[in-house]
């Protein structure tokens, strides 16, 4: 259905979209609170977020990772540490130079990051089929749009990972 020019406006003012995208956030943020808790109840968002990324690049430097989590490397150190500890990473020497340290996954945080992510899916899904059709296709362009302006990447398969 044509929007007129207010509601086009209304719908386009950078205030409504941020105030929209917090809204729908928030629920984003419960929904993957409830998926990690029913999985692993001692794993964090930030520290499940660490686990996605690792998933996604593989093996990485300390500063690499601190990086691609927009922390300082001291905080991600201190991640990697409680994580360690949780059997969910470990700490490698680098293949390709002897004297760097890497971080990877252990065989526990790729079953932990798929089982949390299917629930996940499985929730956004059921949320998703009360929208109507017409409604989801728009937010799928924005979705998009929104995740690439970000700098995230596109999650495209069921075992795929997000935080």
């Amino acid at each position: 259905m044509p929007r007129s020019q207010g509601e086009l406006a209304e719908h386009t003012d950078v205030d409504a979209v941020t105030d929209a995208v917090l809204t729908a956030s928030r629920l984003l943020v419960a929904v993957s609170a409830r998926s990690i808790a029913a999985v692993d109840e001692a794993i964090t968002l930030a520290q499940f977020r660490m686990l996605v990324i690792l998933q996604s690049v593989g093996s990485v430097k300390h500063a690499a990772l601190a990086d691609q989590l927009g922390v300082n490397p001291s905080t991600a150190s201190r991640m990697v540490d409680r994580l360690v500890a949780a059997g969910m990473v470990e700490r490698q020497t680098n293949p390709v130079s002897r004297r760097e340290i890497v971080i990877e996954l252990t065989a526990e945080a790729h079953r932990v990051v798929r089982q949390v992510t299917a629930r996940r899916r499985k929730e956004i899904a059921r949320i998703v089929a009360k929208m109507p059709p017409e409604t989801r296709a728009g937010l799928v362009d924005a979705l998009l749009a929104f995740a690439e302006a970000g700098g995230e990447t596109q999650v495209t398969t069921p075992d795929a990972a997000w935080s």
